[in-house]
């Protein structure tokens, strides 16, 4: 039976959330192609009318993750001033539920790890989702008046991922807890957003 294209699209689209959310919560090197094709309801078989290979299904996946991050980020930040939107997005970012949805979230607090292993063409596509992300934090620092708004945002972001990432490891809940809502705190301090939201 031959599908049209956007049948193909739609179950590409399919694979690539399931292996996105895989990769984000067993990493990339302990995911299989079949067990992937499996969770999306598909066969095995059916892989390579979509994907060359894994390195591929990766690559392709890290690129699906940034595309739901930069969504998030207009979610957040679009349609408020920009102290507002900056202030949104820290509370998001730093928020319990961003933390337990392992599965879900900014790819570079469940990937950066990883990434030294990956194939350059992953690597490459991580880097371009990062710099996009930054850029969207560039210009609402702009917006702000701060002096050198790009290494700002640059710092913010590795703020947010490391956080993040430190209350994830947290075995104890209330230290979890502790490190988000501590992180959350300082950093709007630090941006002057204590009385945006």
């Amino acid at each position: 039976m031959r599908y049209d294209a956007e049948h193909k699209q739609k179950t590409r689209t399919k694979v690539l959330e399931v292996a996105a959310k895989a990769i984000r919560t067993e990493g990339p090197d302990r995911i299989g192609v079949a067990g992937v094709m499996a969770e999306a309801g598909l066969t095995h078989g059916g892989f390579y009318a979509h994907f060359k290979s894994k390195d591929d299904l990766v690559a392709a996946a890290v690129e699906q993750m940034f595309d739901e991050s930069r969504a998030r980020v207009h979610h957040e930040m679009d349609g408020h001033s920009p102290a507002e939107g900056l202030s949104n997005y820290i509370d998001f970012y730093l928020s319990k539920k961003h933390r337990d949805a392992r599965g879900a979230g900014c790819p570079m607090a469940a990937l950066s790890s990883d990434l030294p292993r990956l194939p350059e063409q992953t690597r490459t596509l991580f880097a371009a989702g990062a710099r996009h992300l930054v850029e969207s934090m560039t210009e609402k620092l702009t917006a702000l008046g701060y002096a050198e708004p790009q290494a700002l945002a640059r710092s913010t972001m590795s703020e947010l991922v490391g956080a993040l990432s430190l209350a994830r490891a947290e075995t104890d809940p209330k230290r979890s807890d502790a490190i988000l809502a501590d992180s959350r705190q300082l950093l709007k301090k630090r941006l002057g957003l204590e009385s945006a939201s």
